[in-house]
């Protein structure tokens, strides 16, 4: 994880105690927190098995930096039943584990005062859970407000750019680019990526989770990467 991306600190529930949780829902009430749902699994020879919850944490923690929304802790074993065993490194949930573990995580944190929780994700195998735990919630807790986001479909444009190779966007050159964006360290020596390649988050991947998603909810690498994906430097609109 590169820090450095982030101008300020990211609010990550895991670095806060008691009280200064009780105090960030007291002064802000109707603040949406972001849970980033990852999953570990291959991710080809050239991109580590973490690269779903790397993208998904950089994602909440770039908003929070801007924003001081608080970041819950990362579910990084998903549900990845379709990468199967063939290939080492993969750990998986079943699907409906991980619509309980979501479920669970986001009723902990309502106990503490949290009434608007976002999950964003970085793992395709992870939508059917996150839908039916958004069921539950809503009908078990109408008081609440849970949303998800996928990071590749975040905008029109964010979608376009990520699927311009193909729709399989698993260690593609989008997912790739990321990557070398906000975890350069972590690519594999044993794979080579064109130098050609663009590595830099999109600009409006932090600013428009924010414009897109949170701020509705509060009132009720290198410098190369392509035009259309360039890191932001905060929300605006």
């Amino acid at each position: 994880m590169t820090a450095t991306l982030h101008a300020n600190p990211p609010v990550r529930w895991e670095h806060l105690s008691w009280p200064e949780i009780e105090e960030l829902v007291r002064r802000r009430p109707h603040e949406v927190a972001l849970l980033p749902v990852g999953a570990t699994e291959q991710h080809g020879p050239h991109l580590p098995t973490g690269t779903d919850t790397i993208i998904a944490s950089e994602l909440c923690d770039a908003v929070s930096a801007r924003t001081g929304a608080p970041v819950l802790p990362a579910i990084a074993v998903g549900s990845s039943y379709g990468h199967g065993t063939v290939l080492a490194g993969t750990l998986s949930l079943t699907p409906e584990c991980l619509s309980d573990i979501v479920r669970d995580a986001v009723e902990w944190a309502a106990a503490s005062g949290i009434t608007r929780v976002l999950a964003v994700n970085g793992h395709f195998g992870n939508q059917a859970s996150l839908s039916i735990a958004g069921d539950h919630l809503r009908r078990g807790h109408p008081e609440l407000r849970f949303g998800v986001m996928n990071w590749w479909t975040l905008s029109p444009t964010i979608a376009a750019e990520t699927l311009a190779d193909g729709e399989d966007v698993h260690a593609n050159r989008a997912e790739t680019s990321l990557m070398m964006a906000v975890a350069p360290g972590l690519r594999s020596s044993r794979a080579t990526v064109s130098p050609e390649a663009p590595h830099k988050p999109p600009r409006s991947w932090a600013g428009g989770c924010w414009r897109r998603w949170c701020a509705p909810w509060r009132t009720g690498s290198s410098e190369d990467g392509p035009k259309s994906l360039p890191w932001p430097d905060g929300p605006s609109g």
